[in-house]
């Protein structure tokens, strides 16, 4: 963000005032994200007599934004506070510019501002005093409650409490996913890690984003976290959570979002009453709208810096200032985690998580996000840009928008949005790794070593390639590329050996498997980074068969541990072949190794191997500026391995860190591609 001084005379004014907005087209100002309530509201609870116990406090600094807003200018006409009329008290306080509440377009009390309602047993209960009674009974009981959050409906539950907790994740048909914890304060947080400053800090922000924690000392529910050593923990963010920690003996609550499945979060109280209700003991709704649905966010503290993973509640939809203008560009994004991101003067701006793009429910709600946009950004779409990738629905809407499209490859878009969020505009050398994304060959890529810049790029290296018998399948069910790999290297030899996942899958299916590599069928090759941590997980039997989005090499990982040194072999000709590594593990899962030691093994291998070849390209190209994005980059022992590596050597290393390196991020960097390439002519 720029901020420019200029002296100029006062003409015309006598006085200071604040006028009416006026609506002026195509001119915005920012709109900010969702605050967490402060502490000087938490304080009123109890002081304010027209406050008490009011579970929608708030003041300038803290409470709902994007959440309510409508239509831009950002007045109380245009949020969903509208239908509230300000008592006398808060009409005072909001036109005194000496009070905290000056202009504060959400403020409310007890006799004028939204109510809480609690569905329990065929009955509404309106009382905010018998309503907190009534929930943190429930809650100690053991109970299953749905509550409205700023953002969308969450579902509660002790979260030590594990046959609570595992009826949840029966109803909620969430197979393996870990749950997140609402802790009541850091100390209920330090009985299950150790926390570090940085991650203090974030826990603390008034963003209050979900933090991916190391929990060794977890004494929570076994079902809470089904067997990863991490955490998502995170704080109070709503008076109500503050109210109802202080009347309850629990300090952990398991707060998940209220939906099914793969379905976004729910917003409205009648979708809530009817698809929530029965699988939850009790809902609580409020008569407020949730104009803008915003999922929790999530991050990781990697190399003692917050990395955003998940970018909604309280970063969205702050803009991303470039140096140049986007004015009218459109970026559609990916289809996995999406994000959409449109273009205003020099602004990039984000929307909220929107989610993967494969359901009705999911897509809707993107197109409903965008035109909401639309509207109170006063945008006009000039210019379309999206994915290689023609079945992405997001490239088939952005194709309906216009029938002249610009085309952006996966992985450049990678690394155009770490150059864009860090303010690069000249060659890098970028490394981009994730799970899949349409190569310019029809192939599957997703491990790729480039010389690039905004405008474009040129492919240096990348993983060899493998067959994925199945197709989109072997995602979901990794032992079939750990046979695949072993066919590649062993050929038909590796069926005799006494391999612990082999153990589970028929000889048969092993055999169909062979037969279709062999003939081609349905087995497209890819060289995805993704896979190969697949294939590895599946190998030494941590994760044969996947119950969410990459829950193999999210497992792999927790088995990873600095205290074990070394790598395993890898050759370097036209590609990067891991032929000689998966030899050795096989060597040492036939000689009873440590899943720790081989797992350790194989991320120090990737990392050595990526660092080799990029040693390889700046010799060639005399580039030191290295740019890293993709999903892989989420995996915090190879990201933190591979960052120190590379300072040690002299390279000046550029990460994401307030826009995803997945494919969250992935709409930033079509839109600085798209912008250079039209100023390019």
């Amino acid at each position: 963000m720029n901020i420019e001084l200029e002296d100029a005379e006062c003409e015309g004014y006598t006085d200071f005032r604040i006028s009416e907005s006026i609506d002026s087209e195509g001119i915005v100002s920012e709109i900010s994200p969702d605050i967490a309530i402060c502490e000087d509201c938490i304080k009123d609870l109890k002081l304010q007599p027209h406050r008490l116990s009011y579970p929608f406090i708030n003041c300038t600094n803290c409470g709902p934004r994007f959440s309510i807003v409508k239509d831009f200018p950002y007045d109380r006409a245009n949020t969903t506070m509208d239908i509230f009329p300000m008592c006398p008290n808060c009409e005072l306080e909001y036109n005194d510019i000496y009070d905290r509440r000056f202009h504060a377009q959400p403020v409310a009390c007890n006799h004028c501002g939204p109510r809480y309602s609690l569905y329990y047993s065929g009955k509404s209960v309106e009382n905010i005093d018998e309503i907190l009674n009534l929930l943190t009974g429930l809650l100690e009981a053991g109970k299953i409650i749905s509550i409205k959050g700023l953002g969308g409906f969450h579902i509660m539950c002790d979260a030590a409490n594990e046959r609570t907790v595992k009826r949840l994740r029966d109803s909620k048909q969430r197979e393996g996913k870990p749950f997140a914890v609402m802790f009541s304060g850091i100390e209920a947080i330090q009985k299950v890690s150790n926390i570090s400053k940085a991650e203090l800090r974030s826990l603390l922000s008034w963003r209050r984003p979900i933090t991916l924690l190391k929990a060794p000392k977890n004494n929570l529910a076994e079902s809470v976290c089904l067997g990863f050593d991490t955490i998502g923990a995170f704080l109070p963010y709503m008076p109500i959570h503050y109210m109802m920690f202080e009347k309850m003996k629990l300090d952990a609550l398991v707060l998940t979002s209220g939906n099914i499945s793969e379905e976004p979060i729910i917003t409205h109280n009648k979708d809530a009453l009817k698809i929530l209700e029965p699988i939850c003991d009790a809902v609580l709704t409020y008569n407020r709208e949730i104009y803008n649905r915003t999922d929790d966010s999530v991050i990781k503290v990697i190399n003692n810096t917050e990395r955003v993973f998940r970018r909604s509640r309280g970063y969205a939809p702050n803009p991303v200032y470039l140096k140049y203008h986007i004015e009218g560009i459109f970026a559609a994004g990916a289809e996995l985690v999406n994000c959409f991101c449109i273009g205003k003067g020099k602004q990039a701006i984000l929307s909220q998580h929107i989610g993967d793009l494969k359901n009705y429910e999911t897509y809707h709600f993107y197109k409903q996000a965008f035109h909401t946009f639309e509207k109170v950004f006063r945008f006009k779409p000039q210019w379309v840009v999206t994915d290689l990738h023609p079945d992405y629905l997001s490239t088939r809407f952005g194709e309906e928008l216009s029938k002249e499209t610009i085309k952006v490859q996966h992985h450049h878009a990678h690394i155009a949005s770490c150059m864009a969020e860090n303010h690069l505009d000249e060659p890098v050398i970028g490394l981009s790794f994730d799970g899949t994304g349409l190569g310019d060959d029809n192939t599957i890529w997703g491990s790729e070593f480039f010389v690039a810049d905004l405008s474009s790029y040129q492919r240096v290296s990348h993983f060899g390639y493998i067959e994925l018998p199945g197709g989109d399948k072997a995602t979901y069910e990794p032992w079939r590329i750990a046979v695949s790999y072993l066919y590649k290297v062993f050929g038909e030899d590796f069926m005799d050996m006494e391999l612990d996942f082999m153990k589970d899958i028929p000889d048969y299916q092993i055999r169909l498997i062979l037969t279709a590599i062999d003939k081609k069928i349905n087995c497209p090759v890819s060289c995805s980074a993704g896979r190969l941590f697949d294939a590895v997980a599946a190998l030494i039997n941590v994760c044969t068969f996947s119950k969410f989005h990459a829950e193999a090499p999210m497992r792999l990982e927790s088995f990873a541990t600095k205290e074990i040194k070394g790598y395993y072999d890898f050759d370097v000709s036209k590609s990067i072949s891991f032929k000689p590594m998966i030899q050795q593990i096989v060597n040492d899962m036939l000689k009873m190794e440590k899943k720790e030691v081989i797992s350790t093994k194989f991320h120090n291998t990737v990392a050595q191997a990526i660092f080799e070849e990029t040693n390889r390209i700046r010799s060639l190209a005399g580039i030191k500026k290295v740019a890293l994005s993709g999903g892989t980059f989420q995996n915090c022992y190879l990201a933190e391995r591979l960052e120190n590596m590379f300072l040690k050597n002299g390279y000046e290393v550029f990460t994401q860190k307030s826009i995803p390196c997945n494919d969250g991020g992935i709409a930033l960097g079509q839109l600085a591609i798209a912008a250079k390439r039209l100023n390019n002519g």
